[in-house]
Formats: C-alpha cells, structure tokens, sequence
C-alpha cells in the first residue's frame, strides 16, 4: 500500500493533506449546514430524507432514500473535518453485525468446556430461546449464590443518549432484581482520578477547564503534554461541538508558542505548527523533576505561592535536591533518563517560569506503572510556577476531552435515566463514576479478579476482597480490546460458568461469550443528548433514522422483557414509554432553562422541527479560571484537601505506608520502559489513541482504509530501529512482548522518538488458532496482546500499558488473513 494512504506516514505534512486536517470547515454555529454537505449527483429514488441524530462524533445530518441510510456528514459544520461523521451506513449495513439471538453451540448443547470460548461454532435461537436461557440463568445464579456471583460488566464508550445508555440500562435491571459486582473507576483515568482527590480534594480529569477566552487572552505557552486535541476532541462522552477544535484553531492564528511533550509526533503538534519535544516513554515524571530543579536551582520558584497556597513542600524539597537519596533530580540527570536535552530542559524552566503558562496535560502519561506520580507531579510543577489560579496560567487536565475550557453555556440540562432505580440524575457526562453496585473492585483488575476469587488487594487505602464471579452480563464495551494482557484476559474469560453480551457487533467480546443479542445502533432508536460535556452548547435530538435491522432490539427493550420475566417491570419502566422517557428527560432541561431566563421550545415543537437547541454563552462564563476564588482568598474558597490547600505532602498517603506510592511525588523506575530494556526486548512500546476511530468502535468501517498497511494496524517505528532490523515502509512485521505477539503494518518515520514503537490501541484482537497456543498470534494488531496487566500501584490499581517493552521483525512467508470483521462460524 502507497504511503499516502496511510494514516500515520514519514512525512506527517503528507498526512494532514490525505485526511484533510488542513482544509478547515466553515466555524462552528456559522449557519445551517445539513443540506449543503449532501450536495451530490442525484439518485433515483421515490423517497429521499435528511434527519438528524447525534452520536459521541457530534450532530449528524444521516440522507435515508427508500428507506435505507446512504450518506452521512455533521449536521453543524465543525472546525476541522471529522470523518467519523461519514460512516453512519457503515455502522448500520456491516458484515460484522449481529443478527439475531447466537448462542455458542458447546454452550447450548450443555458442554462446561468453557475453553472454547472464542472458537466454537454459534446457533441461532429464536428471541423467546434467548429470553429464556438469560432469565433462567439469571435466576439460577443467584438462587444459588446472590448479587456477589453476577459481575455487571459494563465499561466502554456506549452510544449517546439519556435513555438508551447500556451501561446504566444494564445496571438498571441487575439492582431491580436482585444487584450485582460492579467496578470502581476506568481505563482513561485510573491512577489520575485516585490520587487527585488527595492533591486537589477533587477528581479534577472530568472537570471544566479555565475557559478559552482566558487562554486566548493571557496564555502565552501552551505545553500539550501527552497530549494531542486534534485527534481526542473528534469525540465527546456525551456529543461533541468541536469548539474546543475552533479555539486551538484561534490561539495558533496567534502566533504564540504551542509545546508537545510526547513520544509520537502527533496529529496536533503538526496541525498547530507546534515545538516538538520528544520523550521516552514512561519518563515524565523525570522531566518535570529536571525543570523543577532547574526552578530552584535558579531561584525562579514562587516561594509565596508555595507558602501561601500549598502544603508539604518542605517535605518535597530535600528529595528533589537529592538529600534524602543522594540523587539531585537535576536536568542532567533528567536527560539521561528521558532522552531530552540538559539544556532544553533548562530553557523549559526559564520558559515557563517568565511566561504565563498553562500546563495542558493528557491522560496517556498516567496510564503507566506508578501512573498516579505523573499528574501529582505536574500539580506540584505548576504550583511552584506560581501561575494556578491565574487567567491563562496553571494546568489543565481536560483540554484534550470533550472540549474543556469551552465556556459553559446557560440552559437547561438533560436529566436521564438511573441504574440505581433512584431519582434520575444529570447527565453530566461522567455517568461512569456513579456507584450502582454495593460490591465493586478496580477496573483494570478485572482478569485478577476472575482468576483469583477471594483474593485481597490493596486499593486507595482500604482492602478489597474479589468475589466469586459465576456469571458475567456485559453490555456498551469491548474488554476483549481495552483490557491489558489480552492472553490473560482470555483464560480469566474462561472461569465464569456463563457470558452474556448484548452487541451491535461481532466484537472480539461477543467472540468469547456464550450468548448474545443483537443490538440496534443508535441510528435505530430515539434518543436525546447533550454537546460538549463541559460546554452543554447544545441539546441535540437522536432521532431514529432507520428501522432495526434484521432481528436488532434496543437494550430498553431487551432489560424490559428480562425484568418483566423476572416480575420486575414497573420497577424498571415505572410505566414510560420510550417518548415517555424523553419528554420527562426534555422537560427537566426545560424547566432549568426557563429559571436561567432562557427559552426553549415544548418537546413537541423541538421533536417536530428536529434541530439542534443552542444555549446562549455569559460573559462569566468566557472569563472563567479554575481555581481563581481559591487564589483570591483560600480561607474562604479552600480546597476540598484535609489542609484546604494544595498538597505536595499528602499525610493520608504517607499514612498507608505503600512501598509502590509514597507521600510526596517521587520517581519509581518501571519494571518495563526505554530505561530498562533487555537484549530480548530492546524497544518500547507506547498506544496512542487513534485518529480514525473511537478506542475499538468504527475499526470495521471503511474507514479501516485510511489507515491499514496491508490490512494491518500501522506501527510506527525509527528509521534507525528499522534499519537495523531489515524493514521498510509497508512491510508486515511481527512484534513480540514477553506477554503475547501480533502483527502489524511497518509505518518508518521520524514522527516516533528512536527506541520506542508506537501502536495505536483499539485494534481488534484477532487470534491465530486460539487455544492452541499460549502466545496466538494476533493478526491484526491488538496492542493489549503486548501490554502488562498490573495495576499502577497500591494507591489507585489503574491500568498500566504504557510500560511495556518489545521486540519488532520483518514477518516472512505467507501472512495469514485477517477475520475478524467477518461473521463467525455458525452451524447451518
């Protein structure tokens, strides 16, 4: 495949020409838009009609023709063209969708061999067969144990909507009859939202950012570190309005400096002409020690801000200096570590330091060994900056998601639907954190969990004892993709006596289950959503597009007939309808707006007209700054903290006694990263979001073609990694961890810092002869397949797979197809 048609190529200005990141759209909100992207030759038809819905890629204008969707784009015009609005009739017509009710054949027949999970044959059933075998196993599991058997595996970025969210769905029905095992918190942020409350008495990565208006103004640095907004801000929990797109698109008109921190040179730091400072995987918590002891060492620390605004600095101190271990974190000694320059490292001090800076950090440095350092380290970095609470200055954790620092708008918002059965609750966009199960262990700990029942973790200062997992119900995710250690995941997958999944797609998930449900996509139901998550711009309807395709039921429908099998139905529809639910939904929203002076049409002129409601922006609201009424008076505006101030030194931390989490911020050298390889496995590894799609969702769309080297995952690797091993440009190659194998597609650049390997996560796993091997070859390209599963430490037991390390070859002979977007065996 030529170079061009890559997503990722050596010359990334090629790629922003191939994806059209060069060619902004007209600005957000500039006009109605729906009709003039569907400009076109005309087709034959008897019926042709626009509708617009929504999904996390933002408002959508979907042309349906007799029936059948034929083309999709945005229904507002966003800043930057996002092709993920394109693919409507991929995701609707996929070879890859489920039908109708499959059960796996072993499973069906009564066969316990639950290894062949993930290679059996499946037999389709009728819907009143797969109702029965749900409700009767549902009920014999907990006749026989209770809520602590049925682990309530829902975790992924299900579609948009107040109502047909799966996840709460899910939870909905599992707590009307009878609860569940759930989990505590998820893969995005799994250290930083532990370890943040410590700091900063709040979970500060799911919050509102200082407001771009600020930024605008007063910034005069913007530091993405581990960051990239052009490629994460496509998508939004709830739908996304892209304007956090628009506003970077502003601040690079104005010539100011624009930083990326990263190993990849990414899709922002090429669009927005930014410096980039490559880094070693895994290593920033050394950098920010290096330029910390830069500041000191040149006196250019805020010693009255330190003083003033936090605690436990003193205790800090003499570790960055060196006196409690014998090692100053100087910037030589940073250098040596991330691979970044002594003297760069000291003009990022100074830099910063007389410049007003904000600190926008990523998720993906925190996804790591010890991962809850990274984000307590960059708070301590801005704190002795001085600048946190300033306009423009400090940090910022949310810049990269969902658009923060959008200015939040005044109306009303969406309530929705509630997994606890209790009165309905926002939809605030971090649905995920709600507590709807009474027993729960950390997320990435799931395959320890199945595997060892009865074990005790440690976990955020308290002990957790896993449960007896016997049946797993999983809806809205794709573990089988997300979680790390995929051939682990696979054997832990195998320990429940059964596996229900209700899916849109053959997902590797629905793979390795023993009964599964056809879903309808969002395209094929109604629904409401807000934008912007931070922003709530808009509200937007999700009207269905088209009929259900071939037996697909919505999970309302489905969790409806389950309760009512299980003599629970009031309790779970308290007698609503599906327009029911969403007028009640839109008449809170309504109700709020009206005591904000702000108008919005009755439900049923909003329904008729079918168009996105804009709310109106304050003048507050664009002057907003995190942490403003903190600086101007922390007596009064303190911080959720146990001193009300920021802490540098956490006593409640120091308390636990962890070896792997201490009370300060502090360098733990990971057992796997670019400063500790070995001669087996001498490169490291990194997974960044990709571009084209969302984590997992979108790979079997046509999209795929964007991106694919000979219908693999694209890795990027050094010309000077790839040389000495023989490879060049679109060669398939194997990588290999101690954990597992998979082949991908060979993109050389110069865009990956040297020693490192960058895959994008999200590929699905697609085994070569599963349950033949320990290692099955995975042939698409599952970064997971390479990942650790270990926690990153006692504090948090968050993910980890940025801390990996491989080895890469050229693959000779005849590489073997890729299958898994093609439908699975099924007995005739």
């Amino acid at each position: 495949m030529m170079k061009k048609q890559h997503k990722i190529d050596n010359d990334r200005r090629n790629f922003l020409k191939n994806s059209s990141l060069s060619m902004a759209g007209a600005t957000i909100l500039s006009g109605g838009t729906v009709n003039a992207i569907f400009s076109g030759k005309a087709h034959a038809v008897t019926e042709s009609k626009t509708i617009v819905t929504a999904a996390h890629w933002g408002p959508l204008g979907v042309v349906v023709e007799n029936g059948k969707a034929v083309k999709s784009g945005p229904a507002i015009e966003p800043a930057l063209v996002n092709e993920l609005q394109s693919v409507v009739p991929d995701q609707l017509y996929s070879e890859t969708r489920v039908k109708y009710p499959m059960v796996r054949k072993g499973y069906l027949d009564g066969n316990k061999d639950t290894s062949l999970r993930g290679h059996d044959e499946w037999v389709r059933v009728s819907w009143e067969q797969a109702f029965d075998l749900v409700a009767s196993e549902m009920k014999r599991v907990r006749t026989e144990g209770g809520a602590e058997n049925i682990f309530g595996g829902s975790y992924g970025w299900k579609s948009s909507g107040s109502l047909h969210s799966s996840r709460t769905l899910l939870h909905r029905y599992l707590n009307a009859t009878g609860g569940f095992v759930g989990h505590k918190g998820d893969y995005s942020t799994g250290a930083a939202q532990v370890i943040m409350p410590h700091v900063l008495g709040t979970i500060e990565v799911y919050e509102q950012q200082t407001s771009w208006e600020t930024i605008l103004e007063s910034t005069d640095i913007i530091v993405l570190w581990s960051a990239n907004p052009i490629s994460t801000m496509r998508i939004a929990w709830t739908s996304t309005d892209q304007k956090g797109i628009e506003y970077f698109q502003k601040f690079k008109q104005t010539g100011k400096r624009i930083i990326c921190i990263d190993p990849v040179r990414s899709e922002s730091c090429d669009y927005l002409g930014a410096e980039w400072i490559p880094i070693n995987t895994a290593t920033d918590v050394p950098l920010m020690l290096g330029i910390a002891y830069t500041l000191v060492e040149t006196q250019k620390h805020d010693l009255a801000f330190l003083k003033k605004y936090t605690k436990g600095y003193d205790k800090f101190e003499p570790y960055l200096l060196g006196k409690t271990d014998g090692q100053p974190k100087n910037a030589e000694w940073a250098a040596n570590i991330t691979g970044i320059p002594s003297e760069v490292i000291k003009q990022l001090a100074q830099d910063f330091s007389s410049k007003r800076t904000m600190l926008m950090a990523g998720w993906g440095m925190q996804r790591q060994r010890h991962g809850e350092q990274t984000h307590w380290m960059l708070v301590t970095l801005a704190a002795m900056l001085g600048q946190i609470g300033l306009a423009g200055g400090g940090f910022g954790l949310s810049y990269h998601y969902s658009n923060g620092g959008v200015p939040t708008a005044t109306g009303g918002n969406l309530s929705s639907i509630s997994g606890t059965l209790e009165e309905n609750s926002s939809n605030t966009g971090q649905s995920w954190l709600t507590k709807a199960a009474s027993i729960s262990f950390p997320l990435a700990r799931i395959s320890d969990a199945l595997l060892n029942p009865g074990k005790t973790i440690q976990y955020n200062g308290t002990e957790i004892t896993y449960p007896d997992i016997k049946l797993i119900y999983w809806t809205g995710g794709n573990p089988l993709v997300h979680h790390q250690d995929t051939n682990l995941m696979v054997k832990a997958w195998q320990k429940p006596e059964t596996i229900i999944v209700n899916e849109i797609n053959w997902t590797p998930t629905a793979r390795m289950a023993d009964i599964v449900l056809p879903v309808t996509t969002s395209y094929e139901r109604n629904d409401l959503t807000m934008s912007g998550d931070y922003s709530s711009l808009h509200i937007y309807p999700m009207k269905q597009v088209v009929e259900p395709q071939f037996e697909a039921k919505s999970d309302y429908d489905i969790f409806h007939e389950l309760a009512k099998r299980a003599g629970v139905e009031e309790k779970f529809t308290e007698g609503k309808s599906e327009m029911a639910w969403l007028k009640s939904f839109y008449m809170d929203a309504f109700t709020a707006a009206r005591q904000n002076r702000v108008v919005m049409p009755r439900f049923e002129k909003f329904w008729e007209e079918n168009q996105p409601i804009t709310f109106p922006v304050s003048e507050k609201a664009k002057k907003w700054v995190r942490y403003e009424p903190f600086r101007q008076d922390p007596l009064l505006n303190p911080l959720g903290t146990p001193s009300g101030k920021i802490e540098i030194f956490s006593d409640v931390i120091a308390k636990m006694n962890y070896d792997d989490c201490k009370g300060h911020p502090y360098w733990f050298e990971p057992e796997e990263f670019a400063g500790n390889v070995t001669e087996q496995y001498p490169l490291a590894l990194v997974t960044p979001h990709p571009y084209y799609r969302l984590h997992s969702q979108l790979a079997h769309t046509s999209l795929r073609q964007k991106y694919t080297v000979n219908d693999r995952e694209p890795v990027l690797i050094h010309p000077d990694d790839a040389k000495v091993r023989g490879i060049v440009d679109g060669d398939i190659v194997r990588i290999e961890s101690p954990r597992g194998q998979v082949l991908a597609g060979a993109v050389v650049t110069d865009g990956v810092i040297k020693g490192t390997l960058a895959l994008h996560e999200g590929a699905w796993y697609d085994p070569l002869d599963l349950g033949k091997s320990d290692k099955p070859l995975c042939k698409n390209g599952c970064p997971n397949v390479l990942t650790r599963d270990e926690g990153t430490s006692k504090l948090a037991q968050g993910n980890s797979p940025n801390t990996c390390i491989v080895q890469v070859e050229k693959f000779t002979g005849t590489p073997p197809e890729v299958t898994v977007f093609k439908q699975p065996k099924m007995v005739a």
